[in-house]
C-alpha cells in the first residue's frame, strides 16, 4: 500500500482525542450517585466515542492518498518500438514541391506531418512511441513509452518556432540513443521525417551505422521535397563539375550501404505523404512482447464513503437523543 501523502499519518493520534472526552450530559443532576447505574447507556456513549474515532482515522487515511502499486501483466501484440524523428527547420513551414507546380496553396509540410503522425500514433495501439525533433541541433520530445496521450502532445507540441539548419546526424543520434536502455520487444524502427538531407561526418556516420547493427533498428526516412529540389531517386544525376553531390543524394548513398534494414520514401503533397506512413504502419506490424500496466486501486473513495456513514450514524444519534423528560 503506498500513500501520495503519507506525513498525514502523523496526524492518526488525534483520532483517538473523541475516547477521552467525556460525554456531554443534556441534564444536570446536583448528585449522580441518586441515579441508577445504566450500562446500556454507558456501552453506547463507549461506541459513538468509537465510531468518532474510527470516522476522524477514516477521513485522515483517505486524505493521506492509499493506493495499492500499479501492476504490469506482459501480454504479446502486434506492433514495434518506434522512435520519430521530425525535422523542425524552418523550410517544414513552406509547402511542398508539388503545391508550386500544381498553383494549388495547401497546408505546410509540418502541419501535414503533424496530422498525418497523430492518426498513424492513434491506429497503432501496442508499439511504445519516442520523439526526438531537430533542427540546429536534437530536443529530446519524449522517451519511449505507451502513453498515448504523451506521446501525440508531444507530436502537438513539434509544431513551435523553427530555425534554418537541418542537423540530421544530431537528431538521428538522439533518436537510437532511446533504444540503449529500452528491452528490444521484438521489432524496432526509427521514422526519419525532414524536407532534405544533412552532411554527415565520418565519425558520426560510424556511430549511426554501429547504433543501428546493435540495436537491430530499422530506418524508414521519408522524405518531402522542397520545390525544385533533385529527387532522391534521381540515378541519372550529375552534379556540376567540382562540386558534392545535394546532401539529401548524398544522405541516401550512405544510408544504402547499412547493413540493418532501410527504405526510402519521398512525398510531394500530403497524399503521397500519407501513402508512406501507411506503407510503413503495414511493415511495421510484427509480434511484439508489451507491458501493459494496471493502475494500482485507490482507496480514498472508500475510506470518504465509511468516514460518511460512520457521521451519518453520529448525526442520526444526535437526533434521537432525549434531551429531558416530561
Amino acid at each position: 500500500m503506498n500513500f501520495a501523502h503519507s506525513w498525514l499519518l502523523l496526524l492518526l493520534p488525534l483520532s483517538l482525542v473523541p475516547l477521552l472526552l467525556e460525554r456531554q450530559h443534556s441534564r444536570s443532576y446536583s448528585w449522580l450517585g441518586l441515579l441508577p447505574r445504566d450500562r446500556l447507556s454507558d456501552l453506547l456513549g463507549l461506541l459513538l466515542k468509537i465510531m468518532a474515532a474510527l470516522a476522524l482515522g477514516l477521513m485522515l487515511v483517505g486524505a493521506a492518498g492509499p493506493a495499492t502499486d500499479a501492476q504490469f501483466i506482459e501480454r504479446v501484440g502486434q506492433g514495434a518500438q518506434l522512435v520519430l524523428i521530425i525535422d523542425r527547420s524552418a523550410s517544414m513551414d513552406e509547402p511542398f514541391s508539388g503545391a508550386e507546380t500544381s498553383g494549388v496553396a495547401g497546408e505546410s509540410k509540418a502541419a501535414a506531418a503533424e496530422r498525418l503522425i497523430t492518426h498513424f500514433v492513434k491506429e497503432r495501439k501496442n508499439d511504445m512511441f519516442g520523439m526526438v525533433t531537430f533542427s540546429n541541433s536534437a530536443m529530446h520530445a519524449m522517451p519511449l513509452n505507451d502513453n498515448r496521450e504523451a506521446i501525440l502532445a508531444a507530436i502537438r507540441a513539434a509544431g513551435g518556432t523553427a530555425l534554418f539548419q537541418t542537423n540530421i546526424g544530431s537528431g538521428l543520434t538522439t533518436g537510437l540513443a532511446q533504444f540503449d536502455k529500452t528491452p528490444d520487444s521484438g521489432s524496432r524502427a526509427v521514422i526519419l521525417l525532414s524536407d532534405g538531407g544533412g552532411r554527415m561526418g565520418a565519425n558520426t556516420q560510424q556511430k549511426i551505422r554501429d547504433w543501428l547493427e546493435r540495436m537491430n533498428v530499422t530506418l524508414y526516412w521519408i522524405v518531402l521535397r522542397q520545390p525544385g529540389a533533385t529527387s532522391i531517386f534521381d540515378t541519372s544525376y550529375v552534379p556540376p563539375e567540382d562540386k558534392p553531390l545535394p546532401p539529401a543524394l548524398e544522405l541516401n548513398d550512405f544510408f544504402k550501404t547499412l547493413r540493418t534494414g532501410y527504405q526510402a520514401y519521398e512525398a510531394e503533397d500530403p497524399k503521397s505523404l500519407a501513402a508512406a506512413i501507411e506503407d510503413i504502419n503495414r511493415k511495421e506490424k510484427k509480434p511484439i512482447r508489451y507491458q501493459e500496466e494496471i493502475p494500482g486501486r485507490d482507496y480514498a473513495p472508500l475510506c470518504y464513503l465509511l468516514a460518511a456513514l460512520l457521521l451519518a450514524g453520529l448525526l442520526a444519534a444526535k437526533f434521537i437523543e432525549v434531551r429531558t423528560w416530561h
